[in-house]
């Protein structure tokens, strides 16, 4: 008789859903904010910048969460979650970005939204930079190439610090921050495309947002000694594509573009293998023995977004390149992939959060994961409307069984917050049309729709999975009646 796997998640484990506010919250231009980097990019991340950014584009109204945060909380209470992770717009605290003070109209709004979900017993876990700085850094200061955004981050940062100081625990300084390799202008507000901005200037891009990161860890501790403060990274394993060891090579030196953002975050100092890139590539930065003294603030989780895995060779017949999460890499022939071309691998999951975990031994945390696909809103039995999406629950729930399998393996896992739980606009391709949520809005590519919001079969699936803390997931009957 086989025996019957259990769900391995511990008791305070923090389920629940991750946004980002350019996505989600609308209101580009209400109660003083104004223009961010989001909105330059009104056709995606590898769409044209447009500056001004155009007179309709889904950002601009995106689903409204601004005006509708309490019916769309109220819903994530119902799932049962435990953590919502958001994001602050930087332009609706500091406008243009330099501010000596504050929007206090900006403030206002997430002083409600924090308030809201605590009413449901909701924690807030608060991203300071989800892939937008107010459009006059970019313009103005040339983004993070600009060693001033130091420091007009750590005003920022201090606001919100000592406005939330009591009221959040979690938070992560920026998002996904080695997308600024592949995507400089969505990571960075740096305009050009990435083989035409010299190397040197890139990575001191790179090494300021490492700097302010640091900063913010330190003030952050400095301000609140209960402040859980991590970073966040894109992360795709890469498996060598053959056995061959220039494969295996390959696949170290892919895998290390991302290490690299994590290692200077948990460890305080570049890698060695950096310092060998950089003379190789005559790549020149400036750092300082301040800067130096700074980054010794390391953080105290990490976090992930996990979509996919990629393969690398060194085979230039086999080195055929397709588009997956910003970044482009060898297709792997063992794998199916989802209407956009992201390959789907759970194993990978497990096989990611031991890597950080046996590298770190730092607790993590999975921020982002989740299946965009095409839903159909079909009438429902109760004169309603839903979406059968048996094809998000399979995806979700293979992914969390690898989850359980990476506890057992001795990982210290802080949470799971799914992206989207709600229906919201794609950062990669700037669409409706690519659905995350299990919540389905009624909001389309061409900006139509009603903004109704609708519960898909995937949301009392979920709910279900947070209820039995992750057993559901592994509920053989319930599998079989599903089958």
């Amino acid at each position: 008789m086989t025996k019957e796997t259990k769900a391995s998640f511990p008791e305070n484990f923090l389920w629940g859903g991750a946004l980002a506010a350019s996505q989600c919250e609308g209101a580009t231009l209400e109660d003083g904010k104004k223009w961010t980097t989001g909105d330059a990019m009104p056709y995606g991340v590898f769409g044209d910048v447009v500056i001004p950014p155009p007179e309709n584009y889904l950002k601009k109204e995106a689903i409204d969460f601004y005006h509708r945060y309490k019916e769309d909380i109220k819903l994530f209470a119902e799932m049962g979650f435990k953590i919502l992770r958001i994001s602050i717009s930087w332009a609706r605290i500091f406008p243009n970005g330099d501010e000596a003070e504050p929007n206090e109209k900006g403030l206002a709004f997430y002083d409600n939204l924090i308030d809201e979900l605590h009413k449901y017993g909701i924690e807030a876990m608060i991203t300071l930079v989800h892939f937008e700085t107010p459009l006059y850094l970019a313009t103005e200061y040339g983004g993070w190439t600009n060693r001033k955004m130091i420091d007009f981050y750590q005003h920022f940062v201090e606001t919100v610090y000592n406005r939330y100081k009591d009221k959040v625990k979690y938070w992560i300084t920026f998002n996904e921050i080695n997308v600024i390799l592949d995507a400089p202008f969505n990571g960075g507000g740096i305009q050009g495309k990435p083989e035409e901005i010299d190397k040197s200037v890139l990575y001191q891009a790179i090494h300021h947002q490492f700097v302010a990161s640091a900063l913010a860890t330190k003030i952050g501790h400095e301000i609140n000694p209960d402040f859980k403060i991590g970073c966040m990274v894109a992360n795709s394993p890469h498996y060598p594509l053959t056995p061959n060891p220039d494969d295996i090579l390959e696949a170290m030196k892919r895998d290390r573009e991302t290490l690299f953002f994590a290692d200077v975050h948990a460890r305080g100092k570049y890698p060695g293998y950096m310092k060998r890139y950089f003379e190789e590539n005559d790549i020149h930065i400036d750092i300082t023995s301040e800067d130096q003294e700074l980054l010794k603030h390391t953080v105290d989780f990490i976090s992930f977004s996990y979509y996919m895995s990629y393969c690398a060779t060194v085979d230039e017949k086999l080195n055929i390149q397709e588009l997956g999460n910003v970044k482009s890499a060898v297709k792997n022939p063992y794998l199916k992939a989802s209407e956009w071309g992201w390959q789907i691998d759970p194993k990978g999951l497990r096989f990611a959060l031991n890597q950080f975990y046996d590298r770190y031994q730092l607790p993590l945390f999975i921020v982002e994961n989740g299946l965009g696909a095409v839903d159909d809103l079909v009438p429902d039995e109760k004169g309603s409307y839903t979406v059968i999406d048996d094809y998000r629950i399979n995806y979700l729930k293979a992914h969390l069984q690898q989850v359980s399998e990476a506890i057992k393996d001795g990982v210290e896992l802080l949470g799971y917050t799914s992206w989207g739980p709600i229906d919201i606009v794609s950062n990669t391709i700037s669409e409706m049309k690519k659905r995350y949520g299990f919540i389905y809005v009624d909001k389309h590519n061409d900006c139509s729709g009603t903004l109704e919001r609708y519960k898909k079969k995937s949301f009392s699936w979920y709910k279900e999975v947070i209820a039995s803390n992750g057993e559901s997931l592994f509920d053989t009957k319930k599998q079989r009646k599903e089958g």
